[in-house]
């Protein structure tokens, strides 16, 4: 017995949301979702270590499965990238990718006044998070190496995401809206060819001819 009212519990840092239920509504109903994400309380630090860092980690895992368990199969060749290219190449990719958001949404918020819109970090910040999440969860088929693409096909739906978040978070308005999202398209794709190369080309520096050759087996 008290001998006030109760006062509740404050809401999470990333939001109101659990996991599982932001990345379901966020694909299923995206327009009531972006509004939900639009007024609910949330920092960047709660969005990077409760939304973020658990979704971006899904390609970089199902990529070090892809490689080191099924590796590239050429007819009755399997080619299987040392262990040691795999394991920097995908933690690589992990830290660079959390770093991405964090460019996207500095991005988004500074070109929002040039599109009309209203400059807010937190809520640019929101949209360069949760417009992602169709894109890490696409990481899945980085499992079998030969089925890549649709990683890239499945990948698209974000677009549509940040199609659906970017105007209305930073309120842009609707004649402009278009072209902000595909400036915004362009920076993404920009940022995303920058950390698979940096990536790739780090990961490459671990290994020496040998081991490559070494890495075929029959």
């Amino acid at each position: 017995m008290t001998d006030g009212p109760s006062i509740p519990p404050p809401p999470p840092a990333g939001g109101n949301s659990s996991l599982v239920t932001r990345v379901t509504n966020i694909l299923t109903k995206p327009t009531s979702e972006w509004t939900v994400i639009e007024n609910e309380p949330a920092t960047v630090a709660g969005i990077y270590t409760g939304y973020v860092a658990i979704l971006a980690a899904i390609p970089a895992i199902c990529l070090i499965i892809g490689q080191q368990l099924f590796g590239w199969n050429y007819g009755f060749v399997t080619i299987k990238l040392p262990i040691m290219y795999t394991l920097v190449n995908a933690i690589l990719y992990y830290v660079l990718s959390l770093g991405a958001v964090y460019v996207q949404g500095l991005v988004f918020d500074a070109l929002a006044p040039n599109f009309g819109g209203t400059k807010d970090p937190l809520k640019a910040f929101k949209v360069a998070a949760y417009s992602g999440t169709a894109a890490w969860l696409a990481g899945v088929f980085f499992i079998l190496p030969s089925i890549y693409f649709l990683a890239f096909v499945a990948s698209l739906y974000s677009l549509y995401l940040l199609y659906l978040g970017l105007p209305k978070l930073m309120k842009a308005p609707e004649d402009k809206a278009i072209v902000y999202v595909v400036v915004a398209v362009v920076v993404n794709a920009v940022l995303m060819g920058v950390v698979y190369m940096l990536a790739s080309k780090i990961a490459e520096m671990f290994l020496t001819q040998g081991a490559m050759i070494g890495a075929i087996r029959y």
